[in-house]
């Protein structure tokens, strides 16, 4: 089976193609194809209210390039999400629908909740016992959520991203918002752990030393933060060799997982390298095994490891949808 997800976020959208590997009872997701363009549909939003014709246009252009890669790679099912940008922009809708009619890609606009929801069903499997905090920073929201032994108790959208900061188009108290929700919730009688999840805490961890091959401190997120705010916009990409997407947001979006961290007391953050594109995969592969057996609705959880290449994934077994190792 192949599958596609499609994440249209407020700075790019990517598009990841992954095939299922059975063997012996554990499914994995193997990337076959991944594709990222930087949109800056955010930059559109959150100054102007709107998508432009211009954006429209790339978008556009973008979406047909996805789908024909998606026929040539033969994928089974696809599902395609956006966020904060179209689902604030008074023309969202409108684009939307502009763009399944030429490219029959129809894309979801998703509120903060699903958007965690998603996430959170394959962050969870990378979690021990103990209480873990869950910073996941986007272009224009921050979603935050509170585990307690591998189970959420809370949690929280935010309208502070990295493109929001970089506009200054931030809500009104965000900061004071995040750290008085943080305050609240946290258990400070307990050690608590970051887990954190979006393009800019992975470039930052990649540049990082390293505590294990997932994990790092915070004081090492700032040094980094730091040593890369020294640096001109030109710098960071001819010299750090960042995307000029990601040149420019990386510190606010840096600022922001630092921020969290220290107001939940947490010294230790885990970078999993999960995001929407893999809460997607996992959902279209639960429901083409629902499709398989419909009649069959058990699940069963596989510890999360960390290859290169892939990863065990939540889902009903080979042998319950049908499919033989």
């Amino acid at each position: 089976m192949k599958f596609a997800a499609i994440d249209i976020g407020s700075n790019g959208a990517r598009m990841q193609i992954s095939s299922v590997l059975h063997d012996d009872g554990i499914s994995r997701f193997k990337k076959v194809e991944y594709v990222r363009f930087p949109l800056r549909l955010g930059h559109d939003v959150f100054t102007q209210g709107r998508i432009t014709p211009q954006s429209e246009d790339r978008m556009m252009k973008l979406m047909l390039a996805y789908q024909l890669l998606m026929e040539l790679h033969e994928v089974d099912d696809f599902m395609a999400c956006s966020t904060s940008a179209m689902r604030e922009a008074a023309n969202g809708q409108e684009v939307r629908d502009h763009i399944e009619q030429r490219t029959g890609i129809h894309i979801q606009i998703i509120d903060g909740q699903k958007e965690a929801e998603l996430v959170n069903n394959v962050v969870v499997q990378s979690l021990g016992d103990g209480q873990y905090i869950h910073i996941d920073v986007g272009g224009g929201s921050t979603e935050l959520n509170l585990y307690q032994d591998r189970q959420k108790i809370k949690a929280k959208s935010f309208k502070l991203g990295s493109v929001r900061l970089l506009e200054g188009k931030e809500s009104k108290n965000a900061w004071l918002k995040i750290k008085e929700w943080i305050n609240q919730n946290v258990d400070y009688s307990r050690p608590i752990q970051a887990v954190g999840t979006g393009g800019n805490i992975n470039k930052l961890f990649d540049l990082s030393s390293k505590l294990t091959e997932s994990s790092t401190s915070l004081e090492e997120i700032q040094r980094m933060r730091d040593y890369i705010d020294q640096f001109s916009l030109t710098d960071r990409i001819n010299k750090l060799q960042l995307n000029p997407d990601r040149a420019d947001v990386i510190v606010p979006a840096g600022d922001i997982y630092i921020s969290a961290m220290r107001w939940a007391g947490a010294n230790v953050i885990h970078v999993p390298d999960l995001g929407l594109k893999d809460g997607m995969l996992q959902l279209l592969y639960e429901r083409a095994c629902r499709k398989k057996r419909p009649e069959t609705q058990a699940l069963y959880l596989v510890k999360f490891t960390h290859p290169a290449t892939t990863r065990p994934v939540r889902g009903p077994s080979p042998s319950i949808c049908g499919y033989v190792p």
